[in-house]
């Protein structure tokens, strides 16, 4: 008799078979990222997702109603993780100065650009005219985001270290300047700089712009 052949299955398949609910939601998720990156939103099918990520059509659905669903998921995150990054400057802490502040929330919007740069060229490029309803979800993120910048700005001027302006306009050219910057390096791949010189370029260009010089109290002298 012949030998009974045993077909040995490689440590990929047999790993993806062992997979919690979570991780295959997180593969799943991880290849649309890949996908909608690579051919965008409205190319994208979810064929081209279940491909990518190794499973049957029936899967997807277990865990996702169309390509739209884990569409608005991936955003959702990647919005989430932005919004954490951006911190509340304080401007009574002795211990982090209002400048040392600013650059860490810029260090950590571009970190998480840039570690992020499959779903930051997908918000640049496909978030938009998804449908009415993800318009707005995207636009009150944009608003939440200018509404934390421009309430920052405004406490900033009256403590007298932020220049005077309208602060809703220099919350829309701060965060335009950075968009910009970030399609450039992402979207069209102009630049390698890494996400600690963008943040001191950025800085600098703040600083120049509307940033001041904390006004130091008058010290009282004892008579």
């Amino acid at each position: 008799m012949a030998a009974k052949r045993t077909s040995k299955k490689s440590p990929s398949k047999r790993s993806r078979k062992g997979l919690s609910k979570e991780e295959r939601r997180a593969q799943i998720l991880a290849s649309a990222r890949t996908v909608f990156a690579k051919l965008g939103y409205h190319h994208a099918t979810i064929d081209d997702i279940v491909a990518e990520a190794g499973v049957a059509r029936g899967t997807f659905y277990l865990y996702f109603e169309d390509k739209r669903a884990v569409f608005s998921e991936l955003i959702d995150r990647y919005n989430s993780r932005i919004n954490m990054a951006i911190l509340r400057i304080v401007t009574d802490d002795p211990s982090r100065t209002v400048e040392n502040q600013v650059i860490e929330n810029i260090r950590g919007i571009l970190t998480i650009a840039l570690k992020e740069r499959a779903m930051t060229k997908i918000l640049f490029t496909d978030a938009l005219g998804v449908d009415p309803d993800f318009d707005r979800k995207l636009r009150v993120f944009y608003d939440e985001l200018v509404q934390v910048l421009t309430n920052s700005l405004a406490d900033g001027q009256a403590r007298g270290i932020v220049r005077d302006g309208e602060p809703r306009v220099l919350a829309y050219l701060s965060i335009g300047a950075i968009k910009e910057l970030l399609y450039q390096v992402v979207t069209l791949g102009l630049t390698e700089e890494s996400a600690e010189v963008l943040t001191e370029q950025v800085h600098a260009f703040l600083r120049d712009g509307y940033l001041l010089e904390p006004k130091k109290k008058p010290v009282k002298r004892r008579r």
